[in-house]
């Protein structure tokens, strides 16, 4: 969790940690690129497959 918390403080103005389980994958896919990539460091140190998720879209 710590590795999530520190990712939000350096790159959002504000955030929220909804679970900071194993399962917990932080993608982000700046502006001009393809593809989103993992930003955080997943617990079991691959992502994991999750049944839901949040969605941030900016226009």
């Amino acid at each position: 969790m710590r590795a999530t918390a520190e990712l939000l403080r350096s790159a959002a103005v504000e955030g929220v940690v909804l679970d900071g389980a194993g399962s917990t994958t932080v993608a982000v896919r700046g502006p001009g690129q393809d593809r989103a990539t993992v930003r955080n460091a997943p617990s079991d140190g691959v992502p994991r497959p999750a049944a839901n998720g949040v969605g941030v879209l900016s226009r």
